[in-house]
């Protein structure tokens, strides 16, 4: 996102500097700083030189880092946008199991519950973060993160949850799934029920890069925290119906109970908690718009990840063999 953030902010006039570790070049236009975001205090003079009316940290994973972020900026800078995630909510952990009782209300607002419990991730589920996104630390909580932002007194901060933010660039490759198994062929794609019907938010990076923008250069945003997502929270079922349309692919989906779905295509989670999100507050007290409509960045992210195929899959794993037993033994219906 750090690009299209970028774009939006050169866009509207705005000087723009990139601290980061170099190994990929610096978006066109800006100026860069190279160095190591784990010794961020180290780097407190050249901070200085900068100038900075705005900060926008995009890889903040725990309350350390926060920490070490206000301790850095506080005096160069008078505000913070802290990049923070949906999964804040207390649904995610109903999601994941370690949070009790009832299933949360939806739509999803910035007054919805956080969780109780931190550090929601098992060890594995973190390992395999921290292979897609190094800068994440063994202590990865984005609850603590905005804790630590908002109650400095020193500095105003703003606060952006984001969702599932899907286009070029996505290291999770979220329309790989469906899109392989269509380019591969397949008559037919299978789905358990629970989670065909799951609703979670989604963003498309360039979006996704607007709406930061539009945080971090808006004095109205100061102190405020934001959810970032599309109107609309479809459900895995329909983001794939989209998909299809998009490739004109002439297939059925099948959805099935999910002790009936093969073992590969069953999710863990209590699917029963959907994360569907209202991004209400940020279009109405800063006039947030997609400049991309969903059609378009359907299109764009279709292009992308054909052009980029992961070398493993990252979600929904491929066993044709099963998927192909279950299919005998059903009456498809599209």
């Amino acid at each position: 996102m750090g690009p299209s953030t970028a774009f939006h902010l050169q866009k509207s006039g705005h000087e723009v500097t990139v601290f980061h570790r170099g190994k990929t070049a610096a978006p066109q236009g800006t100026r860069e700083i190279v160095g190591d975001s784990h010794q961020l205090i180290d780097y407190r003079t050249e901070f200085e030189r900068g100038g900075f009316d705005v900060v926008v940290d995009f890889i903040l994973s725990s309350g350390r880092q926060a920490k070490e972020l206000t301790r850095t900026f506080r005096g160069i800078t008078q505000r913070i946008v802290a990049i923070s995630s949906m999964d804040v909510y207390r649904a995610m952990g109903l999601i994941q199991r370690t949070e009790a009782g009832p299933l949360q209300e939806l739509p999803l607002t910035e007054d919805s519950e956080l969780r109780t419990q931190q550090n929601t991730y098992s060890a594995d589920a973190m390992k395999r973060v921290k292979e897609i996104y190094p800068w994440a630390d063994d202590q990865y909580d984005k609850v603590p993160v905005e804790q630590m932002v908002l109650q400095d007194c020193d500095l105003y901060a703003t606060v952006l949850r984001l969702p599932m933010v899907y286009g070029p660039g996505d290291p999770l490759h979220r329309f790989h799934a469906v899109l392989k198994r269509i380019d591969d062929g397949r008559n037919y794609i299978i789905f358990s029920a629970d989670l065909a019907a799951f609703r979670s938010p989604r963003g498309f990076v360039d979006n996704v890069g607007a709406a930061i923008a539009l945080a971090a250069t808006s004095e109205k945003a100061a102190g405020r925290v934001y959810n970032i997502c599309e109107e609309e929270s479809f459900s895995e079922l329909e983001w794939s119906k989209k998909i299809a349309a998009a490739v004109g692919w002439k297939g059925g989906f099948i959805v099935v109970p999910h002790d009936q779905a093969p073992k590969h295509l069953r999710q863990s989670g209590n699917m029963a908690q959907h994360l569907a999100a209202s991004s209400e507050r940020i279009r109405k007290e800063l006039g947030y718009r997609e400049p991309i409509s969903t059609d378009e960045a359907i299109r764009r992210t279709i292009e992308w990840e054909r052009e980029h195929q992961p070398a493993a899959p990252l979600s929904m794993p491929f066993n044709y063999t099963e998927e192909d037993a279950a299919i005998a033994q059903l009456r498809p219906t599209a």
